[in-house]
């Protein structure tokens, strides 16, 4: 495989190179133009790219703790604190103790259209309709984590605090809120509110709605005056068993060679892969870019035999440099091709502007061998 070229067809070229990394899904959404940014979009979870500039918006905090954990750059310079020996889950999210590969960071869509609430009397504190778009949420995800996240203001505190209800609201106009989902005590509203959704709002072997809209109420506990809900949004976790490998297979600590000409042994060639150069800069938000590498080089004699530093050659690809090398016609020489590979993590705008942070498996090349 030769490294990308330079000029108006190296985006083609380099799209080329990415597809026959991805992994090959089933159609689950609309379908999508024919070619290698296609196929590199299906792999990403998207069903086109975002058209334009998303709305900009600050990430969350816990999206980049979560994507500075397991983004290999990070490792290497060394922000990222872990213990020696210390393997990431390919499919399992340490920070929150859940398995997954895709977290997505889901704003309330009813704030832009809730009036304003007017000053209530003590006791007869106002509900809000908070809704949740799923419709980027595949049938195929598992959910592990529902998180409900709320600020709410307040000019003081109540004794004894605050009780949270949250109940599924009403779809009609005027219509009330269902049965309340949950209940839990609230003692103090400087630090954000948290509530798990996950077999409340929904049991967890359920399909997903489209859709998800929730009536809050926060109410003093004794005689005070009502809080404001300032911002609310939804942590959702969830396992998508066609991207996840069972077993981790941790990077190497070293870096594929520089260059290098296809007469060379075989082994992993750099090529480092832009977001710029695709023309995704603008909703991909980490990393700017990768490491994607390649396979390249000659598997003869005697450089099969031993493997070249790398992991030993199958008895198959020896026999076949055996044959070449008695008889060329009989058998071709062994392909150069990928022998360990390992994940990244994309942070990016999705469709929605929801901020998601996905792991792809078997996205860089570490090892090459011959087969």
């Amino acid at each position: 495989m030769l490294p990308p070229r330079q000029g108006p067809g190296g985006q083609h070229l380099l799209l080329l190179l990415l597809v026959p990394l991805l992994p090959s899904l089933p159609p689950t959404r609309a379908s999508v133009p024919p070619g290698p940014a296609a196929a590199l979009l299906q792999a990403l979870g998207l069903r086109d790219a975002p058209q334009g500039t998303p709305r900009l918006r600050p990430v969350p905090p816990v999206m980049w703790r979560l994507f500075r954990r397991r983004d290999p750059q990070e490792t290497r310079s060394g922000s990222r604190r872990m213990s020696p020996g210390v393997t990431l889950q390919p499919c399992h999210v340490e920070e929150l103790g859940v398995a997954g590969n895709i977290v997505r960071h889901i704003p309330d869509r009813g704030a832009p259209t809730r009036a304003s609430e007017p000053a209530s009397a003590v006791g007869h504190c106002p509900e809000w309709t908070v809704v949740f778009d799923l419709s980027a949420v595949d049938p195929a995800e598992r959910p592990s984590r529902a998180r409900l996240e709320m600020r709410f203001a307040a000019a003081a505190a109540p004794e004894g605090g605050w009780e949270l209800s949250v109940s599924q609201a009403g779809q009609g106009v005027g219509a009330g809120p269902g049965p309340v989902l949950l209940r839990q005590l609230v003692p103090a509203l400087g630090p954000p509110v948290r509530a798990e959704l996950l077999g409340t709002a929904w049991a967890n072997n359920t399909s997903w709605p489209s859709s998800l809209r929730l009536a809050l109420a926060l109410r003093p506990r004794a005689p005070a005056a009502c809080a404001r809900l300032a911002e609310a949004s939804l942590l959702l976790v969830t396992l998508d068993p066609r991207l996840c490998h069972p077993l981790a297979r941790p990077r190497r600590d070293a870096e594929p060679v520089l260059g290098g000409g296809p007469g060379g042994a075989c082994r992993a060639r750099r090529l480092y892969v832009s977001f710029r150069e695709v023309g995704w800069h603008r909703w991909v938000i980490a990393p700017r870019g990768f490491l994607a590498n390649y396979c390249q080089g000659q598997c003869a004699l005697p450089v099969t035999l031993s493997g070249s530093g790398g992991p030993p050659a199958l008895n198959h690809a020896v026999l076949r440099a055996l044959m070449h090398a008695a008889a060329p016609g009989a058998a071709d020489l062994p392909c150069c091709v990928p022998a360990r590979l390992s994940p990244i993590s994309v942070l990016f705008f999705d469709n929605s502007d929801n901020v998601v942070l996905r792991q792809y498996e078997d996205m860089v090349v570490d090892e090459c061998g011959c087969r």
